[in-house]
């Protein structure tokens, strides 16, 4: 079995010290030292990590990303279409329930049998973790190489393979909303473009610009290119995610995700993790057309769920319903001033937009240049 401490304090020694994931009884020893001895993030599901961990690196972390291999299939979407599009590579830990020829529970069978093919379809380079500590150091020694050629790295991990480390007592700390304006007033209804002219005019040196799969970051591209925005290509539902891993480990910036309805309800489990993490750099912008418009107009259920009430009692400081452009400036505003964790709410009409174009820059070289820009910013 590999000594647990040890083989963390291997993992620091390559720069590996910011973890996130969801717990897998095969991997509980090393997450307890990620909770012991690191930054660990849990997530609310396992493609919520990866996003996490992506923004992460993004900020300049190398992040590790620990699940158990059933929530491997939660994961597939950043994997393909975020991590192996942007050029963002994670290190991973999935462990192997269901091995074949060992016993196992019922829903662990095909999942054990499928656990590797999967991560070679999805062109992820892996190895089984050796339980011999010597192997294993040389084993983290190739992973880190991999990494840093912009390829994710996953190790399968065997029962029994970690010797035991107690998880320290945890604090069990609570973050609670302090400001709460619902709906009061008629909409204005303007449309997403005009809506993010408004966003966008109020960038400065310090703002990163988050755009949520489809319409939006391609609006956002027409509006105004630049090195401070980042275009969300497929992983729908992970922007807030991203923003969230990169607001924890890049302090210096101010961190605006512009999110949709559709994208938002497909993984609302984020808001909880949002929420208790709390960045006080990040504003979390909703714009609520009850619509999956980049796919034909398709109605959301939008309609029916308030927003506003989630993110406030998921621990959002401030939860903020705003009705015309000029109450979403000033409330943008009064964010950059107060800075706390922020969600905004804004009805938008439906796109009429049919010759929407698309960025004319690579996903990989939108990464680069806005981890350029991050390392740039100054307290």
């Amino acid at each position: 079995m590999i000594h647990t401490k040890r083989f963390g304090s291997e993992l620091q020694k390559l720069g590996f010290s910011f973890y996130t994931g969801v717990p897998c009884s095969f991997l509980k020893h090393l997450i307890n030292y990620a909770i012991n001895e690191c930054d660990y993030v849990a997530a609310a599901n396992e493609g919520d990590a990866l996003a996490i961990a992506s923004g992460a690196f993004v900020a300049g972390k190398k992040p590790v990303v620990l699940m158990q291999n059933s929530g491997l299939t939660n994961a597939v979407s950043p994997l393909v279409s975020l991590n192996y599009t942007f050029r963002v590579p994670v290190l991973g830990f999935v462990s192997l329930r269901g091995e074949p020829g060992k016993q196992d529970e019922p829903q662990h069978e095909l999942m054990g049998r499928i656990t590797i093919p999967l991560l070679e379809h999805m062109q992820v380079k892996w190895m089984v973790l050796s339980s011999d500590m010597e192997e294993a150091q040389h084993q983290l020694s190739l992973a880190a190489q991999w990494i840093d050629r912009n390829r994710s790295f996953f190790f399968v991990v065997r029962k029994g393979t970690f010797e035991n480390e107690p998880l320290h007592k945890q604090k069990r700390s609570s973050h609670v909303n302090d400001e709460t304006d619902e709906r009061h007033a008629p909409d204005q209804l303007p449309s997403r473009r005009e809506a993010l002219t408004v966003i966008n005019a109020l960038k400065d040196g310090k703002t990163v610009q988050l755009a949520t799969t489809g319409k939006t970051g391609r609006e956002l591209y027409e509006i105004e290119d630049a090195p401070n925005n980042f275009y969300m290509v497929g992983s729908m539902g992970c922007i807030s995610s991203f923003g969230l891993g990169l607001a924890l480990n890049q302090k210096n910036a101010d961190a605006v995700v512009i999110d949709g309805d559709g994208s938002l309800l497909m993984r609302m489990g984020s808001l909880a993790t949002n929420g208790f993490y709390g960045p006080p750099n990040l504003l979390h912008i909703v714009l609520d057309n009850n619509a999956h418009d980049s796919t034909g107009g398709q109605s959301t259920v939008s309609h029916n769920v308030n927003f506003v009430n989630i993110a406030a009692s998921c621990g959002y400081k401030k939860s903020v319903y705003v009705h015309h452009l000029d109450e979403l400036e000033y409330r943008i505003k009064e964010w950059k001033l107060t800075k706390r964790l922020t969600f905004i709410c804004m009805k938008i009409s439906r796109s009429l937009d049919r010759n929407l174009g698309r960025p004319q820059i690579k996903p990989h070289e939108v990464k680069e240049r806005l981890m350029k820009f991050l390392k740039n910013i100054h307290p």
